[in-house]
């Protein structure tokens, strides 16, 4: 590996790896490399970007001497493949969310980085944002008192075609896993692990979840609740409310955006707005370099352990409801 900043290998390149590289490109990182099954999509992705290697494998592209992290942006189901791929060529992995499809596979990831002593990391971009590093600041100062519950929502009105990745079984479909995965990182951020899990769902007619609502319990006592839904755009708000305050985070709360920190009394005693270039997607790809830089293999916003144990906690939840992915035991 280099001494100098890490150098990017994009595996995958969609529509979410476009909106990564745009922010690496923002950022002034450097991109080296991307990888499709198709030289064609590749030469293209290139071409947009100006990335001086285009491969048409995911072999060449792990292969390459000049990536030193791979960005892992193919739909779900092939997330633990393509991860495990550049962890046996001795990459450091981001592998976009959800992880990988179910927890076994998560956890055959982790293992895998354990003994090869690279990273592997999940790209819950969210979390690395500054809006969110000021709530946990707020939380762990006590300034919104006990946390009683953790409210949010990740609702849009997505295709409704059976063929379309949102819908499609064999691709990973459902709300719950392509939506959901936010706001339940973000309970657990907030509360930690679920002690027990309720879930509601409305499945289309492909089997796949189009409305999932949660209510978890959490070890403090404090409740969460989430609805995540393919079919129908909502509020896609977020609150975190305590004895003391709360903080109501606007739309889209996932996202750059303004909170506030309101009383009980109604009085708003902090109000943030953040200001950064692009999306967002570049504050955990600078947080993937710098624990690389200092030869950590795990991140302290994430780690590897809760990644798994969220891969987890959705598991139990698409049992709750009667979501089955082909393959699955």
């Amino acid at each position: 590996m280099t001494s100098s900043s890490p150098r990017w290998g994009i595996l995958g390149p969609g529509g979410i790896a476009r909106a990564f590289t745009s922010d690496l490109r923002t950022a002034g990182l450097d991109v080296t490399a991307v990888g499709s099954r198709r030289q064609q999509t590749a030469d293209a992705f290139a071409a947009d970007f100006g990335i001086p290697r285009a491969h048409g494998s995911y072999e060449e592209l792990v292969a390459d001497p000049d990536v030193d992290i791979v960005y892992v942006a193919t739909p779900h189901p092939m997330h633990a493949a393509n991860a495990l791929l550049a962890i046996e060529a001795g990459k450091h992995v981001l592998v976009e969310k959800p992880f990988t499809l179910n927890a076994a596979e998560a956890a055959a990831v982790r293992d895998a980085a354990a003994a090869r002593g690279v990273l592997a990391m999940e790209a819950m971009w969210t979390r690395y944002l500054p809006h969110m590093v000021r709530i946990r600041e707020l939380v762990a100062s006590g300034a919104l008192g006990e946390v009683r519950a953790v409210m949010a929502d990740h609702t849009q009105r997505l295709p409704a075609d059976p063929a379309h990745r949102i819908n499609a079984l064999e691709l990973g479909g459902g709300a719950l896993l392509d939506l959901g995965i936010y706001p339940i990182s973000f309970a657990w951020d907030i509360l930690g692990a679920p002690l027990s899990i309720a879930a509601s769902a409305r499945l289309g007619d492909t089997g796949s979840d189009t409305e999932v609502a949660t209510v978890m319990a959490h070890a403090s006592g404090a409740l969460s609740t989430s609805l995540s839904a393919s079919r129908a755009a909502g509020p896609n708000t977020a609150t975190v409310i305590g004895t003391d305050a709360r903080v109501e985070v606007d739309r889209v709360w996932y996202s750059p955006t303004s909170f506030r920190v309101v009383g009980p009394d109604g009085v708003v005693r902090e109000e943030y707005r953040s200001d950064l270039d692009g999306r967002g997607m570049q504050y955990q790809a600078l947080a993937a370099e710098r624990l690389i830089s200092e030869g950590r293999t795990d991140s302290d916003v994430l780690p590897i352990d809760e990644t798994v144990a969220i891969m987890g906690t959705l598991d139990e939840i698409r049992e709750l409801v009667g979501v089955r992915y082909p393959g699955e035991e």
